[in-house]
């Protein structure tokens, strides 16, 4: 599911940003973001990552996006569509545009981009398309898009960066594994000009992108900087031009830095603890929901956010569609929690609790949450990992819990809610959580089109999941990115997408 290499060390990593940094930020009209971790792969059906799918959205387009506030679709590669009067039959005009290489996007590369998200083996994101019966080209500009059943959330399926339109020839000529290293023909404002595993992806831009004349940037270089300070660190000293994930510790410090602008945008991100459903006492519904109350979340908000967080009550985040704001939570209460354990026969429970090292929050959250749990007699070990590790591990289930995150990267409630309630092939998000009735709750609700009766499932739905503890719900917050002041329109919507396409360097 991820992509595997040999990575450098944290300190290889800093040493290479610290020593060519300083030249790289200076080039002229080149921008460079540093982040946490590196890319795992270019193919987009193979990644379910922010790290990959906000360099996605740079490199490649789709049919249809989500405008800059986040709550509206318009068209991308898609100029204009029409629906048929049953809701099964979507047909698209297909803009004229060309891939990087000069060649024309065309209906049968939506087509082949559209049947391979549904069909190939190693697609994460297969659940979301099997509602497509069909698709066809009727010419090079025309796709015809045949449902099974009326689709609710269709078409802002069609904004995820995940099913970008690809180019059949240059996927298939090159090959999956050398088209998810480089590819070679790209829809969108960049082109990858190189990845160095471990240090940065390089973008130069893309010449022949139907709207190349509003791109200002000569390219992009997406940096990784594991460790949080450093990365605040080369921001100051203007070895990058910009960094995101700014440390909440750091904010109003940054702020008084006249040299600097601090970015806090609207966000659907929601953290949370991933719980391992497959090991031992996990399994039990009542020993999640026992760990659920021994956590105190009001504490976390208040310590690790700096008040900037709101504690989260669903794993649909506030101002979300059909996020149930009177949903269940579960009340800190660490001597309940002790007895419930002890009556589940998991007085003993210890648990192992993979820690991201380098990234502040996730470090202190962790022993937060060690000092919480250890209340009501739950030993956690801590084990840290390098954030390039810790996917791979989640994946194989080499855990019992870790704290993770999540942004929205369509307007409707099904992606997130098929993703990690109602999807086998991804293991609900690696949490291996099982409950049918949920499952088909969430197939039903994709098929409702009657917006009050979909609330209303949705509503049942995240009760059900909490009263599961599919995971721990702990808290929602902002994007908090940081930029020099030469740098303009350098911000995320709220579904996490940077709009590089109107940054400008001066």
């Amino acid at each position: 599911m991820k992509s595997k290499w040999k990575t450098l060390s944290i300190a290889t990593v800093l040493a290479v940003v610290v020593t060519f940094g300083a030249s790289i930020a200076e080039a002229a009209g080149v921008l460079t973001i540093g982040r946490r971790e590196d890319s795992t792969t270019f193919d987009p059906i193979k990644s379910a990552q922010n790290v990959d799918n906000w360099v996605f959205s740079n490199v490649f387009d789709v049919l249809i996006r989500v405008d800059k506030t986040g709550t509206k679709l318009e068209p991308g590669l898609a100029e204009s569509w029409t629906v048929s009067d049953d809701g099964l039959t979507y047909t698209f005009k297909i803009r004229d545009a060309k891939f990087s290489d000069g060649s024309p996007i065309t209906a049968g590369d939506a087509v082949f981009s559209l049947l391979r998200i549904r069909d190939n083996e190693g697609s994460l994101w297969s659940d979301s398309y099997k509602i497509v019966d069909t698709a066809e080209a009727a010419d090079n500009r025309t796709l015809v898009v045949k449902l099974k059943t009326p689709s609710a959330p269709f078409l802002s399926t069609l904004a995820l960066p995940n099913v970008s339109v690809l180019s059949k020839k240059g996927l298939e000529e090159a090959g999956e594994e050398a088209f998810a290293e480089k590819p070679i023909a790209s829809s969108g404002a960049f082109t990858v000009k190189e990845w160095r595993r471990g240090d940065r992806v390089i973008l130069e831009k893309n010449p022949n992108f139907w709207q190349a004349d509003r791109v200002k940037l000569d390219g992009v270089e997406w940096i990784s900087v594991p460790d949080d300070n450093t990365r605040m660190l080369n921001v100051e000293a203007g070895e990058l031009d910009t960094a995101i994930f700014v440390p909440f510790s750091r904010v109003e410090e940054l702020k008084k830095n006249p040299n600097l602008e601090v970015h806090i945008d609207t966000s659907t991100r929601e953290d949370h603890l991933l719980i391992n459903h497959e090991h031992g006492a996990l399994a039990k519904k009542e020993v999640r929901q026992a760990l659920d109350m021994a956590i105190d979340k009001k504490a976390i908000v208040d310590t690790v956010t700096f008040g900037l967080g709101e504690v989260a009550n669903s794993y649909i985040p506030k101002g979300s569609l059909y996020h149930y704001d009177a949903n269940h939570q579960y009340p800190y209460d660490p001597e309940k929690a002790k007895a419930m354990l002890a009556d589940a026969g998991a007085s003993d429970l210890s648990l192992n609790y993979i820690v991201n090292t380098g990234n502040e929050v996730d470090e202190q959250i962790a022993v937060l949450l060690q000092q919480q749990l250890q209340k009501a007699g739950v030993t956690v070990n801590l084990q840290k990992v390098d954030p390039s590790q810790s996917w791979d591990m989640l994946v194989a289930g080499d855990y019992d819990i870790s704290v993770m995150y999540w942004t929205n990267d369509i307007l409707d409630a099904d992606q997130k809610t098929t993703f990690v309630l109602g999807h086998d092939t991804n293991l609900n998000y690696m949490t291996r959580y099982k409950n049918d009735k949920v499952k088909d709750q969430v197939a039903e609700a994709r098929l409702e089109l009657d917006p009050v009766k979909r609330e209303a499932m949705y509503v049942d739905i995240q009760k059900m999941a909490k009263d599961d503890v599919h995971w721990i719900d702990l808290y929602y917050s902002p994007y908090i990115n940081v930029s020099r002041k030469n740098i303009e329109n350098f911000d995320q919507n709220p579904l996490g997408r940077f709009f590089l396409e109107n940054t400008v360097k001066n």
